[in-house]
């Protein structure tokens, strides 16, 4: 006994061809969304910019006072004495000066 075969046809939907344009669609927004507005998007990038300003200003500062401090340890280090920075030094430790100078006092710094 042997079963009739049936060939079932079916329509093809015209909705079938919605299928990957509403899946792209929303994918595509969601990026273009987060590329304006995200944690790194174009909008965060002017942030970004000027904080990457303000540290770098500050960096600079600091690199200058370093350079700054860098010459007087040179001036204090061995064989490189110097006897106006050695008299300062001096002074400003024991809190003297001599009879021929003027002292200015300032207040304590709070």
């Amino acid at each position: 006994m042997s079963l009739p075969t049936q060939t079932r046809q079916y329509r093809r939907s015209p909705l079938r061809l919605l299928v990957v344009p509403a899946i792209t669609l929303p994918c595509l927004g969601y990026f273009v969304t987060h590329s304006e507005s995200g944690r790194y998007g174009t909008e965060a990038g002017v942030q970004l910019r000027a904080e990457l300003a303000a540290k770098q200003a500050t960096l600079d500062g600091l690199l200058d006072q370093r350079t700054g401090i860098e010459k007087r340890v040179e001036l204090l280090s061995d064989g490189t004495l110097e006897r106006d920075m050695i008299d300062e030094r001096a002074r400003r430790t024991l809190n003297t000066a001599n009879t021929d100078e003027i002292v200015i006092l300032f207040g304590q710094k709070e």
